[in-house]
């Protein structure tokens, strides 16, 4: 005669189904999940103990991966500059040709700038993780925060004051720590408009701001001249995500 209790479930049959990665892909299942976390409340949210329980295995395994919770967010701030890095390098690609190399080197230049404001407006969660995490500036250059260009955000913004100053319309005197400069002001209304006194500005307000700041930035460091035309739409490409 079977007893309630011999029916009733063990802890066996508690665990969660292991059905949300395959065999042996447990570590970039993690980190899908991190990088979710980060998504959905930013690098706070980033917990390895909540990327265990989304995946559907226990602490002791996730451990194999990863040392700790810092470990596994190391990992998703490079992931999230990256996912930075295609959003700027789209809004360059979306740069027409054929205007004069000087005024070209400057239009993607201001893309950078508004492709910058363009992911911190669409991912908040995932900009916070990529840019407001304490740490220094190892990842500027590094294959793990780099985009399907190969280029990290920081070498994007490198690679257009560079283009500028081939093409003659940034002197030598003022290419040297420009990228500090540029992108302190882009990364302060970021912040502003996500955290501080600008967040109750209403929807689209940043991608308006966004041509006229990188316009700003662009004549603050002393380029001179006839200001190119406008290139980047403050809506972006036509495939832009919602």
């Amino acid at each position: 005669m079977t007893s309630s209790a011999a029916a009733a479930p063990g802890p066996q049959d508690s665990v969660t189904p292991r059905s949300t990665y395959h065999h042996g892909d447990l570590r970039r299942a993690l980190l899908e999940a991190g990088t979710e976390l980060a998504r959905e409340g930013g690098p706070d949210k980033v917990v390895l103990r909540e990327a265990t329980r989304r995946v559907g295995v226990s602490a002791n395994a996730a451990y194999r991966h990863f040392a700790d919770r810092d470990a596994l967010l190391d990992e998703v701030v490079s992931i999230a500059q990256a996912r930075a890095a295609d959003v700027i390098s789209a809004a360059i690609e979306a740069v027409p040709h054929g205007m004069p190399s000087g005024d070209l080197a400057r239009a993607r230049f201001r893309a950078v700038g508004v492709g910058y404001l363009r992911f911190a407006v669409d991912e908040p969660g995932l900009f916070r993780t990529a840019f407001a995490v304490p740490v220094d500036l190892r990842r500027s250059a590094s294959p793990d925060a780099a985009g399907a260009s190969g280029r990290t955000p920081f070498q994007l913004l490198s690679d257009t004051l560079d283009a500028m100053a081939e093409a003659g319309v940034l002197s030598e005197t003022e290419r040297p720590g420009a990228e500090l400069l540029a992108w302190s002001a882009v990364h302060g209304l970021a912040m502003l408009a996500l955290e501080g006194p600008l967040r109750d500005l209403p929807p689209g307000a940043v991608d308006a701001l966004a041509p006229r700041l990188v316009r700003m930035v662009d004549l603050g460091l002393g380029l001179g001249g006839s200001a190119p035309p406008e290139s980047v739409p403050a809506d972006g490409p036509a495939d832009r995500r919602a």
